[in-house]
């Protein structure tokens, strides 16, 4: 029950931090059995949904290490919801985009400027990501990201905005606005 209450949730943690729906099940997967073998460490300094996400954030970690390790891009891996659907897509673009409909040309750099925010959050290292992704996209504050990091909110800070730096610098290297 606890796991249904919260499986949506850290499904959405597991997508934004491996923009692939097959691997984010897998990791959602890997969290709940992680969850279920690791409740009894659960020590109560935190709420119960952060100390999850938390473990959440440390499975989808340990994955993209993996996965730099082999070394291997598949070709499979979806780049963004441009085809004016999810089509099992998603990005950060699509959280931070309104749904209402623009103009064809708007339509057509919105699309691009997602396609180039997707492939610079991609590119990230898992630490920025991550910070990115609890405080942009969860919209968790800096209390909540330093009890699932287990960081001071200060640290929560400085990271924030050295990690917004890199995907700002990202970006520019892309070809994107800056």
């Amino acid at each position: 029950e606890l796991l249904e209450r919260f499986q949506g949730r850290l499904f959405a943690v597991c997508m934004r931090m491996t923009n692939d729906r097959d691997r984010a099940s897998d990791m959602l997967q890997e969290t709940m059995v992680r969850v279920i073998k690791g409740v009894h460490a659960f020590d109560g300094r935190s709420k119960l949904s952060t100390w999850m996400i938390r473990v959440t954030i440390n499975v989808c970690l340990t994955d993209r290490r993996r996965q730099r390790i082999r070394k291997t891009v598949s070709l499979e891996t979806p780049i963004g919801g441009c085809d004016g659907g999810d089509g099992g897509r998603m990005s950060l673009g699509d959280s931070i985009e309104s749904d209402r409909e623009h103009g064809v040309g708007e339509g057509v750099e919105r699309c691009e400027s997602r396609r180039v925010l997707y492939e610079a959050m991609g590119s990230l290292d898992g630490h920025h990501r991550a910070i990115l992704i609890l405080r942009d996209v969860q919209g968790l504050d800096y209390r909540q990201i330093g009890a699932i990091l287990d960081i001071p909110e200060g640290t929560v800070k400085s990271r924030l905005f050295r990690a917004r730096a890199a995907l700002r610098d990202e970006i520019e290297r892309l070809g994107g606005p800056a």
